[in-house]
């Protein structure tokens, strides 16, 4: 397959690289600085995840963050970026049950954040919230699996989807958004050959996190990837670095040179 550069990452450009076979690399963003250096490596779609609820703020869930906490960060990474498509969580209250709120706050994280999609939970259940965003021309993309939105729902964050009553529904909700005019699906800690058939079967393309490699893209959480976090450790996880002992050694040596009095030196004062 040849490389192709793409300038700029559209909802398009991933149809067009799911047709070609080529995979599609989405990490979270959720600050200006970590933006700017995902967008330099070319990471396609950056996710304002609701995660932001436990890595930024340190909730155990991510049911507490805010849509205005969304959208202050959605706009911080949105300011760092020039390439990458920017995809915000609609947080957990914000579109379950009532599709005139669901629009309200897709419109409202388009309209302040500058974002590029938005992205919710849910198959069915969900369906006419999404069918009411979709209709004011706010691309939409999906997530099914592990939704954790419903953590206290289901009790557990263990693999979904292993009993067959639920792939059969997990399947039948895919086809369904995809229908309803998803531009793409995240699939969330289920077995790998389940999301082998998903993908497999569906036009739009399928990120998975925890859903095996036969799919058509991967995502991680930026600080779980890069070491920054030592407690989380599911099976899915790749650790590129480990940026938690390095940071921490090196704000340790800032602590002493301060301390003995070496820093700053001669040549590092006016």
């Amino acid at each position: 397959m040849d490389k192709k550069e793409y300038k700029k990452i559209t909802t398009k450009v991933l149809y067009d690289m799911k047709c070609r076979g080529e995979k599609i690399s989405m990490l979270t963003a959720y600050d200006y600085t970590m933006a700017r250096i995902l967008d330099a490596a070319k990471i396609d779609v950056l996710l304002v995840g609701d995660s932001a609820s436990n890595v930024m703020a340190g909730h155990e869930t991510t049911l507490p963050i805010t849509l205005d906490q969304m959208i202050y960060h959605a706009q911080s990474v949105v300011r760092g970026v020039d390439r990458a498509l920017v995809v915000v969580d609609m947080p957990f209250g914000t579109y379950q049950g009532n599709s005139k709120r669901a629009l309200d706050s897709a419109i409202r994280i388009m309209k302040e954040s500058g974002g590029h999609a938005v992205k919710l939970e849910g198959g069915r259940e969900v369906k006419e919230s999404v069918e009411r965003i979709l209709s004011a021309g706010i691309p939409v993309m999906g997530h099914l699996g592990l939704i954790p939105q419903s953590i206290y729902k289901f009790g557990t964050y263990t693999v979904r989807a292993k009993e067959e009553a639920e792939a059969k529904k997990l399947v039948e909700d895919a086809h369904l958004l995809e229908e309803l005019g998803v531009f793409a699906l995240v699939l969330e800690k289920i077995p790998a050959e389940l999301g082998k058939k998903v993908a497999e079967s569906l036009k739009i393309p399928v990120i998975g996190i925890g859903a095996g490699p036969d799919v058509d893209g991967q995502v991680l959480v930026t600080h779980d990837m890069l070491g920054m976090t030592k407690d989380f450790n599911p099976r899915f996880l790749r650790r590129y670095l480990d940026l938690f002992t390095d940071m921490k050694d090196a704000f340790e040596r800032y602590r002493q040179d301060v301390k003995s009095g070496d820093f700053p030196n001669e040549s590092e004062s006016y």
